[in-house]
């Protein structure tokens, strides 16, 4: 490895050369606190988890129930979905890949898609580790849709998840090669 290190734990994260990935360490208490009984707990444990949005594939349309429940005059109930929910996020916790580190040099593959529910992106690379070649997640993107974007057809909502998406990772797409990957015709 260079730069004298193997592995470094900031923030909540575990940081090697190749690839960040999560500290389980830090996420091991939050595994053991029992269901959410009101919504400052649920408030709490969205911040907690927000925090690591960007290792969960699909975090907005996972965690849409459990925003809800701050819509306004909305009564705190832990209905099916939302159970579901919180422990979808529980295990997304847990199952989360590592994310690789970028490498400028070599081209992105971004794939996108939009649902009735959200926009999410992910951007991947395929990158030589250990002489054997890997295509991984550099990191995930989602949001949910606006009132007003709910009109819109799949070909609009897929462009406009494009742009979103740009706009979101420019740091990383800015003058390096790309290629987008869709499931909608039209875009490509």
């Amino acid at each position: 490895m260079s730069g004298g290190f193997k592995e470094l734990k900031p923030l909540g994260h575990v940081v090697s050369v190749l690839s960040l990935g999560i500290d389980k360490n830090k996420v091991a208490a939050v595994l053991l606190k029992p269901m959410p009984q009101n919504k400052k707990e649920i408030q709490s444990f969205l911040g907690f988890v927000g925090y690591y949005r960007k290792n969960i594939k699909d975090f907005a349309s996972i965690a849409r129930q459990l925003y809800k429940l701050f819509d306004k005059d909305t009564v705190f109930e832990m209905t099916f979905a939302r159970v579901k929910a919180f422990e979808s996020l529980r295990e997304a916790l847990t199952t989360a890949p590592l994310l690789l580190m970028p490498d400028f040099k070599l081209p992105f593959k971004f794939y996108i898609d939009a649902s009735g529910d959200g926009l999410g992106a992910a951007l991947h690379q395929a990158q030589i580790i250990n002489d054997k070649p890997v295509e991984g997640p550099i990191c995930f993107i989602s949001r949910k849709i606006k009132p007003t974007e709910a009109r819109y057809g799949a070909s609009q909502m897929e462009c406009l998840c494009l742009v979103w998406a740009l706009e979101e990772l420019n740091y990383f797409l800015e003058g390096c090669v790309f290629e987008v990957i869709t499931d909608c015709t039209a875009v490509k």
